[in-house]
């Protein structure tokens, strides 16, 4: 890790001003999201890049659920849900069996 030889005074609401040749070398703008890590005694901060939530790929990103998904991992999704749709038992062959009780398959008549 390299040493700036900077030191900044927190303010009265927690705030720090990076200064402006850290900016610049780390591409930062305002409004940027930086990303805040801590590793025992120390704060780091990263520019927040968005990526896959799976496999941290930044290419070719979507929103799933609320979450960032890239397309290969989308499509690894869709063919995962398939090969669980025919897993499942058809709907009505089986009797719900409720915690405590034996569990025998009971097939409707």
């Amino acid at each position: 890790m390299k040493e700036t030889g900077i030191i900044r005074p927190i303010d009265e609401l927690g705030r720090i001003v990076l200064p402006m040749e850290l900016r610049r070398s780390l591409d930062l703008k305002p409004k940027d999201g930086v990303e805040i890590f801590v590793d025992k005694d120390r704060i780091i901060l990263k520019k927040y890049v968005p990526s896959c939530i799976f496999c941290g790929g930044t290419d070719d990103l979507s929103v799933y659920k609320d979450k960032l998904v890239c397309a290969s991992c989308l499509a690894d999704l869709g063919s995962h849900a398939a090969f669980t749709e025919e897993k499942k038992p058809r709907s009505g062959a089986h009797d719900t069996v409720k915690r405590g009780e034996k569990t025998e398959k009971k097939t409707k008549s």
